[in-house]
């Protein structure tokens, strides 16, 4: 649904400002008037709002990481539960708070709130920080009456997300420390190793092998063609930066990524542990389908998976439930899509979903340490592989210059 930001005068003639959802700008204008405001300006809320640019820049400046978010949610939290008047509950959180990119946002929160914004409007303004989701659980929070409740369950979802994604992010440190360290090792075997060698092997007149050929054109080319080289490479990361940031370079990437062998498996089990985690949270706190499918397309963190969300919207917007659905889609697995269909056919479809995200949670630890397991060997063999290639390109002119010499 569009997102519009207005300005609009209360019920005491002071002036007011924030955003709101709406099917179009007359509805979002008729919105403001049922609530009892005068609107005086409404217009859609695009990337061009001052607080998106600023959030990005102080986010880049000073990251937010997952840890702080979710210490600050579980303050924030705790003193709504003890029922701390929001502008006095924000001033707090911006003098705990030590992150710089968070205590601005924090005030800038403030000032809105106390100019009458609503709390999800507020968060929605820094979408540099607080994700989709995050606002939308907030907006249901304060929709149902029940905020402390709602929080809770978003904290689960963050402190599952920051699971996840650290488990993934342990797994592939190993092989990529590696895989840097094979590179380092072919540089160096190849501009100081190679290079005394070839001297002698060219000097003695001997036909060189083809091994020996390759790693001696490959010298000379970064030696006398190395701005060449230096330029391609730059180029092709460049030109790679620049399709990955568009859409049809996630998609690409990311279907790679699924059908990859041992990671693909990792990827999908963390994928479907967060739709299902993240989509029981957001039945049992009353929001809708169609804005949960919207959410999880933004939240999963895979434009392929993410493509599936959005054809699902058309196909849930024909009232064939969400199993049905499902099963068309590409990606999701069978254990997803049967225990989806029993918590349909059977009304537990928050139990059936808690399942899942419990199910894949088990899947993905398993993954992990299979995946940990896999790699000893294959990286042993590439190891091999580099190094005997080397050793084969050095050795093997040197018999035969032993047997000349013989």
């Amino acid at each position: 649904m569009p997102t519009f930001s207005y300005q609009a005068i209360n019920e005491s003639g002071a002036t007011i400002s924030g955003t709101l959802e709406a099917e179009s700008l007359d509805a979002a204008a008729s919105l403001l008037v049922g609530n009892g405001l005068i609107p005086s300006k409404v217009k859609p809320y695009t990337a061009a709002e001052p607080m998106l640019w600023l959030g990005h820049l102080l986010k880049w400046i000073h990251p937010v990481k997952m840890p702080e978010l979710i210490l600050f949610t579980k303050q924030f939290r705790t003193m709504v539960r003890a029922g701390i008047p929001m502008l006095s509950l924000l001033k707090t959180l911006e003098s705990q708070t030590e992150n710089r990119a968070l205590k601005k946002v924090i005030l800038n929160m403030s000032h809105d709130i106390s100019q009458g914004s609503s709390l999800h409007e507020t968060f929605r303004k820094h979408p540099a920080i607080f994700s989709s989701l995050y606002c939308s659980m907030v907006r249901a929070g304060e929709a149902s009456g029940a905020l402390p409740e709602v929080l809770e369950r978003l904290i689960y979802i963050l402190e599952h997300e920051y699971k996840i994604r650290s488990e993934i992010r342990s797994a592939l440190q190993y092989p990529a420390l590696v895989f840097a360290f094979l590179i380092v090792a072919f540089f160096v075997l190849l501009t100081y190793v190679i290079p005394k060698f070839s001297t002698i092997f060219m000097k003695s007149g001997l036909e060189l092998p083809l091994l020996t050929r390759i790693c001696i054109m490959i010298y000379d080319a970064m030696v006398n063609y190395w701005y060449l080289v230096l330029i391609g490479i730059v180029a092709i990361v460049g030109a790679l930066t620049v399709y990955l940031r568009t859409s049809d370079g996630r998609l690409t990437r990311d279907k790679l990524l699924l059908h990859m062998p041992l990671l693909g498996p990792l990827f999908l089990k963390a994928a479907m542990a967060r739709f299902a985690s993240i989509f029981s949270i957001l039945q049992s706190s009353g929001v809708g389908v169609m804005d949960s499918m919207r959410i999880l397309a933004d939240t999963v963190n895979n434009e392929a998976i993410a493509q599936e969300f959005i054809e699902l919207q058309d196909r849930l917007e024909e009232g064939r439930g969400i199993a049905a659905p499902l099963r068309q889609s590409q990606y999701f697995t069978p254990i997803v899509i049967n225990m989806t269909a029993i918590g349909e056919e059977t009304g537990n479809l928050e139990e059936m979903l808690d399942d899942i995200a419990a199910h894949y949670d088990w899947e993905l630890s398993y993954a992990v340490k299979r995946f940990n397991d896999s790699l000893g060997p294959i990286l042993i063999v590439g190891m091999a592989a580099v190094i005997g290639f080397f050793a084969l390109a050095i050795y093997m002119p040197m018999w035969d210059l032993s047997r000349v010499v013989q």
